[in-house]
């Protein structure tokens, strides 16, 4: 008997951490040693959906785009996001399909381009606010904002660049998801949050050159393939009150209140973990019983977290 469905979030960074070269070479192998929790999982027995980031990925592609503009057609930004789809699923596809094949375990691993559902007239669209790409350099940074390219200093001479990211509304192949995920398979889907698209009444989906938060993404598939864990894979150990500080403590255990809580309040800033704490809190409250459950944890310790062993645990009642 399977112990359930689990929607496992890993972010861009796990591919290509920040201070080296993101060379493929180095991309398939960080990918190769971001996917122990994943085969553990597998090796347990879980349906699993695998969701992934792309932020310098993406913001990578872009600057090629720019480099070779007086050569070939540049693409937009929403295509963009659908190629890292592509490649970093091939990748990631190949990496685990090795690797389950190395312990015995037969499993079928599959990549799907999915597309993210989205509000044409998101006011986020207008406010580009998620960080894409590697740190740029002072002549970097100097080019873009003579082009009138927003970008953003996220530490102390560490600036990035903006796109804009709207509100996921649904995943429009989730039911292939579900099909697939049900059946066994390992499915690879909404890569880098998944293009962004609106749906026109007369046209059908139409794109949008935005990048999708994969954590909310991966929130909403979960809802929607009726997923028991929302596990979200990252480099910080879990959930912290007074992170950066000499009095840092982490947190294990939330439920739905004190998560709320958490995040009305000014603790969790503007950073990355806002996103991780909300998406998480969604999922909780998007029903499915007491059960249900999301985690928050570092990239190694997926499956001692799933044990409640590790990372922060958001569930709908105090345990």
């Amino acid at each position: 008997m399977r112990p359930g469905t689990i929607v496992v979030a890993v972010g861009g960074n796990a591919v290509a951490p920040p201070g080296e070269r993101p060379t493929i070479a180095n991309q398939f192998r960080h990918t190769r040693e971001s996917l122990a929790p994943i085969v553990d999982l597998a090796r347990e027995g879980w349906a699993i959906a695998l969701v992934h980031g792309n932020g310098p990925q993406v913001g990578d592609e872009l600057a090629r785009n720019e480099l070779a503009a007086d050569q070939v057609e540049p693409l937009p930004l929403g295509v963009l996001v659908a190629a890292t789809a592509g490649w970093m699923g091939y990748m990631i596809q190949q990496s685990l399909q090795n690797a389950l094949a190395r312990v015995g375990v037969e499993r079928q691993v599959v990549t799907l381009v999915t597309q993210t559902l989205c509000d044409a007239n998101d006011p986020n669209l207008r406010i580009p606010t998620k960080p894409i790409g590697h740190a740029l350099d002072a002549t970097r940074v100097a080019r873009l904002l003579a082009r009138g390219v927003p970008v953003r200093e996220e530490q102390p001479g560490r600036w990035r660049r903006l796109a804009p990211s709207p509100k996921p509304i649904a995943v429009v192949e989730r039911d292939m998801i579900h099909h697939l995920v049900a059946a066994g398979h390992i499915v690879v889907a909404c890569g880098g949050g998944g293009p962004p698209v609106y749906h026109d009444p007369v046209l059908g989906f139409e794109g949008i050159d935005a990048v999708a938060d994969k954590d909310r993404v991966a929130a909403i598939l979960g809802r929607e393939i009726g997923a028991d864990v929302l596990l979200i894979l990252t480099n910080v150990d879990a959930v912290y009150h007074g992170f950066g500080t000499k009095h840092q403590r982490a947190i294990r255990h939330l439920d739905l209140p004190s998560a709320d809580h958490l995040l009305a309040g000014k603790e969790l800033g503007t950073g990355s973990m806002r996103p991780k704490v909300e998406a998480a809190a969604d999922f909780v409250r998007a029903g499915g019983g007491p059960s249900r459950r999301a985690i928050i944890a570092e990239l190694a310790q997926g499956l001692p977290a799933l044990r409640g062993e590790a990372g922060t645990t958001i569930t709908l009642e105090r345990a």
